[in-house]
């Protein structure tokens, strides 16, 4: 098995890209569990995994549609599914009935509005090619978005959970919005 014949699905830009998503789902089950530490220390391995995949796959010539899809898969858990998570769980710890359920509705929209971004980013993009900036917000950009309101909420800056859940909900829309950030 060549690691870097580009026709190869375990290429070793998508074996790192296979790494993120594993990083993504371990992370879920420490925050299911209440580990939150633990996951976020995960998701910071996914962020550092997303970076390299696409380095790797420009550098040694490995980009193809089939690894577009499975970054996008692995942004999808690990900067979508698994930071929402995190804040829905650490805002509902000491929740229950009505609250609970509205800032379910709020996450699960969070969640399909992650989804319709990088559906609509792979249906724009051309493989190996990168622009100058993204029209809306990243969901790796999302993501630490919610880390901090996950950390506003955990030190008490921002103690009210509608607040924080507001917060995504802005969070979300900016996701397919037409703002324009730099590509790094």
């Amino acid at each position: 098995m060549n690691l870097f014949d580009k026709n190869n699905r375990f290429n070793i830009a998508n074996i790192i890209t296979f790494g993120n998503i594993a990083a993504g789902l371990i992370a879920i089950h420490f925050i299911v569990n209440g580990d939150f530490f633990t996951a976020i220390i995960l998701a910071w391995i996914a962020g550092a995994l997303d970076i390299a995949d696409g380095k790797v796959a420009r550098k040694y010539n490995l980009s193809t549609e089939f690894g577009v899809q499975v970054d996008s898969y692995a942004d999808f858990i690990s900067f979508v599914v698994m930071p929402s998570f995190l804040l829905y769980y650490a805002i509902t710890k000491e929740s229950s009935g009505l609250e609970e359920l509205i800032l379910g509705f709020v996450f699960i929209f969070y969640v399909i509005s992650g989804l319709r971004r990088l559906i609509e980013f792979n249906i724009n993009a051309e493989v190996g090619e990168s622009a100058k900036y993204f029209v809306g917000v990243p969901t790796p950009l999302g993501a630490i978005l919610l880390w901090i309101l996950y950390l506003l909420f955990s030190y008490g800056i921002i103690a009210n959970s509608f607040v924080i859940a507001f917060m995504a909900l802005v969070i979300a829309w900016s996701l397919n919005s037409k703002l324009k950030v730099p590509h790094p």
